[in-house]
């Protein structure tokens, strides 16, 4: 059984990242969205709890998808599945320069492990959780930006929500 791990903060969830998941239930057996929790990001909207959740509800239409969470580093988790492969989605060049970095130092960690990069659909090479959050923040229409089921709950969620900067 071929093993995909979708990793990343989802902080929230987007369509751009379903459509790396939904492609992923495509080519893999087995699809892992696994929430990470980013040491580099100390103030999430969402705690990891309701990333989770969202992520769930997001991907139930995708039967060989599931969602976990991890507080550890992901080439020690990916070793939980025999043969699993990370995949990434890039939007740009910079996504590229980091990830390949990133998969450097996975391999160095664990040599077994692979990485594959699925490029972005065109039409979410701008989107990112970060640039949903902001225009959260300020009250902007979020169609076409995250799951229509998701909507409402994020539009709430930033309405209460304040980073911490500092």
């Amino acid at each position: 059984m071929r093993t995909a791990i979708c990793p990343g903060s989802f902080d929230p969830i987007t369509l751009g990242h379903l459509n790396i998941i939904r492609r992923c239930s495509k080519i893999f057996d087995r699809v892992i969205v696994c929430i990470m929790v980013n040491s580099s990001k100390s103030s999430p909207m969402f705690s990891i709890e309701e990333r989770a959740d969202m992520a769930r509800r997001a991907c139930e239409r995708y039967p060989n998808v599931t969602v976990d969470t991890s507080d550890i580093l992901l080439a020690e988790y990916a070793r939980r599945y025999e043969g699993a492969v990370i995949v990434k989605g890039l939007r740009a060049a910079s996504d590229f320069e980091y990830e390949f970095q990133m998969d450097l130092i996975n391999k160095n960690i664990n040599p077994q492990l692979e990485t594959m990069f699925l490029t972005a659909s065109g039409k979410y090479t701008f989107l990112s959780s970060s640039v949903v959050r902001e225009m959260a923040r300020y009250g902007a229409d979020l169609t076409g930006l995250v799951p229509d089921e998701l909507k409402k709950e994020i539009e709430e969620k930033a309405k209460q929500w304040r980073p911490n900067h500092g």
